[in-house]
């Protein structure tokens, strides 16, 4: 079969010289062939990403437009064309071309298309849709995988990414798609002169920033402290730059130093190996500069800005001090809600939104601010989800979500996580403890004071092509199939097989639902508010294992997340 895909890409003349010359240079290495042509690139719930080059298996223009042309056929489907889609695009190689090759696939099938001039944050992609009127939005990127990856995320009128029933409905049509010379294309100059690829660029910004500026809950406290604090930020060589600059400058910060080796959109991100937020091998550079400059707080963002990740200084020693996405999420969540309460403007029927892999001191924040928790799938489009039903019914009102992997939203502006308003609130925030005297790393101790020393972890296996993924399936099935009655120290009291629908109470054998859309997660709550989950990456070619405990102090939490993590390692 793979012999058969590559041959067809090699002589048909459909494909160009291009293509057939990257595909002669690997004619005699089988391994490489079949990792290529094995399978079609596959069009999840969260659209496409992979390696890019030659092959059915990878991101290319002809994977790109065919995934396009299933769009466009869902969309004249709805009977949606003159609404629109917007299309934003990262710094990572070949987007801009992506973007145009989409574009053009959807301008071929009478759909209008609204083009971003230049590389854009992919929250403000989300919040552009809404702006506009759009139907859908797609997102160019492969967010913060290494270099040789890019992707294409598919967006909805509510501005979150795809969510059922539409993703299915989607696939669906992508899936239909059988051969690539069903895709329709035209030239963009044709395209132009028929309105329907259109440019559009700073009258979003500015409106974007302008809600943005409206979310501020401390603006006397910026001012009363913007002279004095100094944060250094990165944009690891993304799409953050311009407006992390821009928010910063006009709130009234005066020391902003951006790291001047990752500055510039670069989609070989010549200075770190992996450009993610996660990995303190991407702070390198800026903690540098930070020392220099005796900043207050690091920040980065990762390629197309939906994520944040954040060192700060601790007062008492003079280091900076790493947060994880939950640490992070949580601080600005006891920032946001807190002031909200003191100023009388916390809604009676406030939520707290988090992924069921976030920390569970979410749970003790809501109580103590009486606001409801809810839980949602992994995927910030969950989130998004439940905005949009809140704002259909009623009955609720979004205060703030979060999610662990770096993910967060205030205000409702966007229906995905947005760095660049992460970095405003968080900047806010540390003017305002700066103005108590306290830094944002003291202040995450009087945190984990009040509500206990909450401490996540995750395993992360790689494993890639099609021997990888069998191996992952392997996994799933045989912790489905053998149960453990515990982890470590800690008793399994309930099995959650988000997949079945269904929660074991392991002791009393009472079986009830999860309440949430079907999706391949196992989830065992522990003993002494410790939990394991396990899931395989919707977008990378991995399983991962989320662990959570709670401890006395940093110091016994640090050692119940370690000797949990062992345990967990035993059931691979």
């Amino acid at each position: 079969m793979e012999e058969e895909r590559f041959q067809e890409w090699l002589n048909n003349p459909f494909f160009d010289d291009e293509t057939k010359k990257e595909l002669m240079a690997i004619k005699d290495n089988k391994e490489e062939i079949k990792d290529r042509f094995y399978k079609s690139l596959e069009f999840g719930t969260a659209g496409l990403r992979g390696i890019m080059g030659a092959g059915t298996n990878r991101m290319n223009k002809y994977t790109v437009t065919k995934a396009t042309q299933g769009l466009a056929n869902f969309i004249k489907k709805e009977g949606m064309e003159s609404r629109g889609v917007v299309i934003a695009y990262d710094s990572r190689n070949n987007s801009r071309e992506f973007t145009d090759f989409a574009a053009l696939t959807l301008n071929a099938n009478g759909i209008k298309t609204y083009v971003f001039d230049s590389l854009r944050p992919t929250p403000e992609l989300s919040y552009a849709v809404r702006k506009l009127h759009a139907i859908a939005g797609i997102v160019i990127t492969a967010s913060h995988n290494p270099s040789k990856y890019n992707g294409y995320k598919v967006y909805w009128e509510d501005g979150a990414q795809i969510t059922a029933p539409k993703d299915k409905l989607i696939i669906e049509e992508v899936n239909k798609v059988v051969s690539y010379e069903e895709v329709l294309t035209m030239g963009k100059e044709e395209a132009e002169e028929k309105g329907l690829y259109n440019i559009i660029g700073r009258e979003i910004d500015d409106t974007y920033i302008e809600e943005l500026k409206k979310l501020v809950l401390n603006p006397d406290a910026i001012k009363q402290v913007a002279k004095d604090i100094k944060i250094v930020y990165t944009p690891l060589h993304g799409t953050g730059r311009v407006l992390v600059k821009r928010i910063l400058a006009e709130l009234g910060f005066e020391n902003v130093y951006v790291v001047p080796e990752q500055e510039m959109p670069d989609g070989n991100f010549p200075t770190v190996p992996y450009p993610n937020p996660e990995d303190a091998k991407a702070f390198e550079l800026a903690l540098k500069l930070a020392k220099e400059k005796d900043a207050d707080l690091v920040l980065a963002t990762d390629p197309d800005a939906d994520r944040l990740g954040v060192y700060a200084k601790d007062s008492k020693t003079g280091e900076y001090k790493s947060f994880t996405g939950n640490m992070s999420g949580l601080l600005i969540a006891e920032y946001e809600i807190s002031q909200k309460k003191e100023k009388g403007i916390l809604p009676s029927n406030g939520v707290l939104v988090k992924s069921i892999v976030s920390s569970n001191m979410a749970k003790p924040i809501a109580e103590n601010y009486g606001v409801e928790l809810m839980e949602v799938l992994t995927g910030f489009k969950y989130i998004g989800e439940k905005i949009k039903q809140f704002e259909q019914t009623g009955e609720h009102e979004y205060v703030f979500g979060y999610e662990e992997s770096y993910g967060c939203l205030i205000g409702t502006h966007a229906r995905d996580k947005d760095a660049i308003v992460a970095v405003m609130a968080l900047c806010e925030a540390a003017a305002y403890y700066r103005t108590k005297g306290l830094t944002l790393w003291d202040q995450m101790i009087n945190i984990y004071e009040k509500y206990g020393y909450y401490k996540e972890g995750i395993i992360s296996i790689t494993l890639e092509g099609a021997d990888g993924a069998e191996r992952i399936k392997a996994i799933m099935q045989n912790l489905r199939e053998n149960a453990p009655k515990e982890l470590g120290e800690y008793k399994v009291l309930r099995l959650r097989d988000y997949d079945a629908n269904k929660i074991l109470n392991i002791e009393t054998g009472v079986q009830t639902e999860t309440g949430l859309p079907k999706s391949n997660v196992l989830y065992y709550e522990l003993e002494n508010d410790s939990w394991c989950c396990v899931r395989p990456s919707g977008t990378e070619p991995k399983i991962k294992f989320y662990i959570g405990v709670k401890g006395t102090s940093l110091e016994d939490a640090n050692q119940k997340e370690h000797n949990l993590k062992e345990a967990v390692k035993c059931l691979i």
